[in-house]
């Protein structure tokens, strides 16, 4: 199993923050290792929309679609069952006060094909991979960064 949970304050408040991270359309411009979207079902999102994703991650092509399972104006997850490396992602907004938020990244899943001896590597891969989207997120959002 691996389970990575990655946080960063981000100045603006928890609204806007939500609003651009549970969008599909815009993970290929803060998540470094995502290279492409596409809608499986119509827009606009809610709980059952499912959008696959093409990825890059340890030098690999992965190929997945994940069906969101729950949207909050604090709490965003997706899930897939899937591919080489089933999993749950959460994203999380926690006001920190009235012009800042704490963003919290979460994944978890059981990569198949792997041995359980490369769980470790796997999720400290993860947890870099996780803040260095964070710190781009950070970067897109308070000043505009593309």
């Amino acid at each position: 199993m691996v389970d990575v949970t990655t946080s960063i304050e981000i100045l603006l408040p928890v609204g806007e923050v939500s609003q651009y991270t549970s969008n599909p359309d815009n993970a290929p411009e803060w998540y470094v290792n995502i290279k492409s979207v596409d809608w499986k079902t119509p827009k606009p999102l809610s709980v059952g929309s499912q959008i696959a994703f093409i990825a890059h991650f340890l030098g690999k092509k992965l190929s997945y679609t994940y069906e969101v399972i729950e949207m909050t104006d604090k709490k965003f997850t997706m899930k897939t069952s899937e591919g080489p490396f089933p999993m749950e992602t959460t994203y999380t907004g926690d006001k920190v006060n009235q012009s800042a938020t704490k963003m919290t990244l979460h994944n978890r899943g059981n990569p198949r094909g792997f041995s359980k001896f490369f769980s470790p590597f796997m999720t400290m891969m993860m947890r870099k991979a996780n803040l260095k989207d964070l710190k781009k997120l950070k970067a897109i959002l308070e000043n505009g960064v593309l």
